[in-house]
């Protein structure tokens, strides 16, 4: 569990590895890249979570779904990452396909979080991944991101070793169904050294990454340095900005994030696999939401080349 100093000096860290935000305006990443590789790109979903935040506990967005598509749709968009309590309903799959259909968007993966260290909900989790990953093949989507489980506290090894023995049968559902799996971290994986991300590697050393830079940041870890040192396994990215005050702004590139930095990485890595932008609103918007979307999508061509 972070104490109050260790939340202090990721704030500070956090600080020092946004700090290079100047750099943006004179970026050309056609310079960096080269022509073919912005012509190649990188494919770009949107994350639904600043709908699905409208609708706690459950973070259930589904009655608004329509709207994410018309958004995306907007914004330039490529695809729609969901989250699985869309994907529970027993409509869901003729649901989404009708606006799949509809809007010529395709569903391209979904985010998933479950308490994977604690033994006794291992099996319901497993059904409720298999019911999810089987819907998920359906809708044609194709990336799995795996949040494991905020225990509040730093885990044991033998949670690891729960957490890892249900990591290996989740792989086993997503490759029968064609679905590539990730670990998609928030804070709690990569704090105290990335001890809980470290514990799964040690246990699982060939598993994909999915990783929040955003996240990264706030638990105190460089992204840059994270992309360089397992840029290899890095298949799938979730995109965020923040402001020097730490609360996240409305659209991508109007906060303080070097991502600048993080492109060179990723090129320096040759990165190939998708990404996803993420909104999150600290205050209610000022802007029309669609017009978030688009602003960040524009940067991330900006910047990204993609």
């Amino acid at each position: 569990m972070k104490t109050k100093n260790n939340s202090r000096r990721g704030f500070l860290k956090a600080t020092a590895y946004l700090a290079g935000a100047g750099l943006v305006g004179n970026f050309s990443p056609e310079k960096l890249f080269g022509k073919n590789n912005i012509e190649k790109g990188i494919p770009v979903s949107g994350h639904l979570w600043v709908y699905a935040s409208k609708y706690p506990p459950n973070w259930d967005c589904t009655p608004i779904l329509e709207q994410v598509f018309q958004d995306f749709k907007y914004a330039g968009i490529e695809g729609v990452e969901m989250m699985e309590p869309n994907l529970k309903h027993a409509d869901a799959v003729s649901r989404i396909k009708e606006l799949i259909q509809k809007y010529k968007l395709p569903v391209t993966g979904t985010s998933y979080n479950g308490e994977m260290w604690n033994r006794d909900k291992q099996q319901e989790i497993l059904e409720d991944v298999e019911l999810v990953v089987e819907r998920l093949h359906q809708l044609g989507g194709s990336t799995f991101g795996i949040s494991v489980g905020d225990a509040k506290r730093v885990k044991t090894e033998p949670e690891l070793d729960a957490q890892a023995d249900l990591l290996k049968k989740i792989l086993q559902v997503c490759d029968k169904n064609k679905v590539q799996a990730n670990l998609h971290n928030h804070t709690y994986e990569v704090v105290n050294n990335l001890h809980d991300l470290k514990g799964t590697l040690a246990r699982i050393p060939n598993i994909k990454l999915g990783p929040d830079l955003n996240w990264l940041v706030r638990g105190g870890v460089d992204p840059v340095w994270f992309i360089n040192t397992y840029g290899k396994q890095i298949v799938y990215l979730h995109i965020r900005d923040q402001k020097a005050d730490g609360k996240w702004t409305e659209a991508v590139g109007e906060g303080i994030t070097d991502f600048p930095a993080m492109a060179a990485a990723l090129q320096k890595v040759n990165f190939k696999g998708r990404a996803a932008i993420e909104l999150a609103f600290d205050n209610p918007p000022v802007n029309p939401v669609k017009e978030d979307w688009k602003k960040s999508r524009d940067y991330v061509t900006k910047v990204f080349g993609w």
